[in-house]
């Protein structure tokens, strides 16, 4: 096991957190890091090991006192898992066919948890670009691996992201098409909102809460799966449903769908009848695929209320629902 890496100082400034580094001399440092390195090399077994690297949001309440929480930009984008060895891999476990000039700076040794990105608003784009198995070079040109988390090194959060930092973003010359998530210290709900206004305003999808307590450099090693110290902040809350029919429409919907028959995570059936376009009404999408829909809130049943629809996620797997 790699030794826990602490950090003596959370300082500050106007948009990020900033993490000093202990004084650890220089070859310490380099042997604990391989040992990392080593580490996460050895237990990465491609699409099965994804699962549980990744840490799944749940939805802020707005209740829940977020002061000293660690707070980010929630990117629009596609999660992807850097492997250390060569390749990007999505969420659901499916390489991700980048070019090698994408790659190959990428640090090796070292799985790194983040986001594809490829702007504000531009999710159905980026979906085009990642999917194909014949990559365009020109346009994962205007791609970004935002990183926000190197799970497998010991330690917090910001612990890890330092060592990430040191071991792989140093030159940031050398890595055009990456950078690290920069994460701000939370002083409160007006923070959260005021916040949340200007990136929505600007474009943006929403915050990403983590809980600094559970992140921290004396925590234990990151955990995968749906957690509740990760949290997503948006003015309408948001989920995925798994798609199991389509019910017919009526009056101006005759001969084409009226709404999705649909079941989320937890097995709960309902309908999506609202959101979409008339070609989408024309060509809906398609038995056993997953969709993203926002809604106002559950019923004491845990039925979401005024469901409607936002888009298709090709890059969730159906696996995580009941089939």
């Amino acid at each position: 096991m790699c030794n826990k890496r602490k950090a003596d100082d959370i300082s500050q400034d106007s948009t990020e957190t900033r993490v000093e580094a202990t004084g650890k001399d220089e070859t310490s440092k380099k042997r604990t890091n391989r040992e990392c390195k080593d580490r996460e090399v050895n237990a990465f077994n491609g699409a099965s090991s994804i699962p549980p690297l990744i840490a799944l949001a749940q939805s802020w309440d707005g209740k829940q006192d977020p002061t000293g929480w660690l707070m980010s930009e929630k990117l629009d984008g596609m999660r992807a898992v850097w492997d250390g060895q060569g390749d990007l891999w999505s969420r659901a476990g499916h390489k991700v066919f980048a070019p090698d000039f994408f790659k190959k700076d990428l640090p090796r040794g070292m799985i790194l948890d983040g986001e594809l990105f490829l702007g504000r608003g531009k999710f159905q784009d980026l979906m085009k670009i990642c999917r194909t198995h014949v990559p365009d070079v020109e346009a994962w040109k205007q791609v970004t691996f935002v990183v926000f988390d190197a799970p497998l090194i010991n330690g917090g959060l910001l612990s890890r992201l330092q060592t990430a930092k040191e071991e792989g973003f140093n030159n940031s010359d050398s890595l055009p098409f990456a950078r690290l998530h920069p994460q701000t210290l939370c002083r409160g709900r007006e923070h959260v909102q005021s916040w949340l206004g200007e990136v929505q305003a600007g474009g943006g999808e929403g915050l990403m809460l983590r809980n600094a307590a559970a992140f921290t450099a004396d925590a234990a090693l990151h955990r995968g799966g749906r957690t509740s110290d990760l949290l997503k902040v948006k003015t309408q809350a948001e989920d995925e449903a798994l798609v199991k029919g389509h019910q017919a429409g009526k009056g101006k919907h005759s001969g084409r769908m009226g709404a999705l028959q649909v079941v989320n995570r937890k097995g709960k059936a309902f309908k999506i009848g609202t959101g979409f376009t008339d070609a989408q009404r024309i060509h809906p999408p398609k038995k056993g695929s997953v969709v993203t829909f926002k809604f106002m809130e559950l019923t004491k049943d845990g039925i979401p209320r005024h469901p409607a629809f936002f888009r298709v996620r090709p890059d969730v797997d159906r696996s995580e629902f009941p089939l």
